[in-house]
């Protein structure tokens, strides 16, 4: 029998350098060409992101990784899953599996802003004052750990084998990091791009203090998710956007890494209030919701 740990090399030599080298470069760029004003101080922005992903980065590579691994690999050997009730060819199966993936992730994020526990730690994540490629990092190990049991559990669901499931895995990161950045892409480039994957400008408007906006725009790497499900918003410009949580907008508010940490262990704030007590909002746009604006 095959060892499952043979794919690790798969994403520690090859995934690996890719995206540090990717997300080194959406740093450099963002920084020379941004696509909102960077509010907080950029440095301790970038070090209080990477004192949050600590302990998330951790499960994610000691844990949930290596159950994806092994959760994809006992599904090929076990043919099991909804992919092996068919009788397809090998490509198929993988583009399939690739598709599916990527919706699970849709559901899970749509669900992390419905159930208040999940939002309890995924509101971590959105109480960024900014919004740039460290906030990609920035989420709660209690997110990531609740998060395995979900992803595993679609896997097996799915079907999906331990190639097709690593692929996804640094495409997935890669589009993370991409589209959380700070980057200001040339308009047209962006309107185009956003027609299959999931873009700055589209992301932005998640990260809006309007809760209407940030309960759009759902997808994590491709657009179609939204698309269908109506919940693609592209239609409020970037200089329009207030990034963050209204309740947890405040300077008096503790965003120290340890602050974060603890937040979801926390008594809550009203989320979408401002500490004036108003609410954000913005007046409906009456263009169409699905055509991306600078």
């Amino acid at each position: 029998m095959v060892d499952y740990k043979i794919f690790y090399p798969i994403l520690d030599e090859l995934g690996g350098p890719v995206l540090i080298v990717l997300f080194s470069l959406l740093l450099y760029f963002e920084y020379k060409r941004p696509l909102r004003i960077w509010v907080v101080n950029l440095k301790s922005h970038i070090i209080r992101n990477f004192g949050v992903a600590i302990p998330a980065l951790a499960i994610l590579r000691l844990f949930l990784i290596p159950a994806e691994v092994a959760a994809s690999f006992w599904v090929t050997q076990n043919e099991f899953g909804i992919l092996y009730l068919f009788p397809l060819p090998n490509w198929m199966r993988y583009i399939l599996a690739f598709l599916l993936l990527d919706y699970l992730l849709y559901i899970w994020h749509w669900l992390n802003h419905k159930i208040p526990f999940l939002w309890r730690f995924h509101n971590v994540h959105h109480t960024d004052l900014d919004l740039g490629v460290t906030t990609a990092l920035r989420f709660h190990f209690g997110e990531i750990f609740l998060s395995s049991f979900f992803r595993i559990a679609g896997i097996i669901l799915i079907g999906a084998g331990p190639v097709i499931v690593l692929i996804y895995e640094v495409l997935f990161q890669s589009s993370v990091a991409f589209h959380h950045s700070n980057l200001k892409l040339p308009f047209k480039l962006e309107k185009i791009i956003n027609y299959i994957i999931v873009t700055p400008r589209m992301h932005g408007i998640h990260h809006s203090m309007v809760q209407r906006e940030t309960d759009s725009n759902y997808s994590s790497f491709l657009t179609i998710w939204d698309r269908l499900h109506r919940t693609l918003r592209l239609n409020i410009p970037q200089d329009d956007i207030v990034v963050g949580i209204p309740g947890y907008s405040s300077d008096g508010y503790d965003h120290t890494v340890k602050g974060l940490l603890s937040l979801p262990f926390r008594k809550q704030k009203e989320y979408w209030k401002l500490p004036n007590g108003t609410t954000p909002e913005r007046p409906a746009q009456k263009d169409n919701p699905f055509r991306l604006k600078p």
